[in-house]
């Protein structure tokens, strides 16, 4: 046979206490364990070289208009046609969900700039393509948001 629960104010508002303390403790184990991904590793160290950034992005501004970026789903082929000569650059395949799916291309030097990549291998989804390079006088940055379907 149960008998009836019976607090007296005090006790209530101790157990109340003592939940609510549970409770939080519980809430910061869980969030402190999960997984953030939505931002790369160095973000905010490439926040202090901002101006720099600016100028590549204000460089790139002339091929907005030309397709420098396309992709193909049937050939699973992702092309980088860049109007300029490259004398360095990269690609970074950027996915905000998965940081462990990040990975970078780095282009030849050459005077025709063509880059193709596989997108066989990536996981369907949202993906970021961010290109920078440099021709020898001029650094550009362009970048461009990727959906892979299934």
């Amino acid at each position: 046979m149960l008998k009836s629960l019976h607090l007296n104010w005090g006790q209530a508002i101790v157990l109340s206490y003592v939940l609510f303390a549970g409770f939080v403790v519980t809430l910061v184990y869980r969030m402190s364990h999960q997984r953030v991904d939505l931002v790369r590793a160095g973000y905010y160290e490439s926040g202090i070289d901002y101006q720099r950034q600016v100028d590549r992005i204000r460089n790139a501004k002339p091929f907005h208009s030309i397709n420098v970026m396309n992709y193909s789903p049937d050939a699973q082929r992702l092309t980088i046609a860049l109007p300029t000569a490259v004398s360095r650059g990269e690609v970074l395949l950027y996915r905000p969900s998965d940081e462990r799916q990040d990975f970078r291309v780095v282009m030849p030097k050459a005077a025709n700039s063509v880059v193709n990549i596989p997108t066989d291998h990536l996981t369907a989804g949202r993906w970021r393509v961010e290109a920078t390079w440099f021709d020898g006088n001029r650094e550009y940055f362009l970048e461009e948001e990727l959906m892979i379907e299934e």
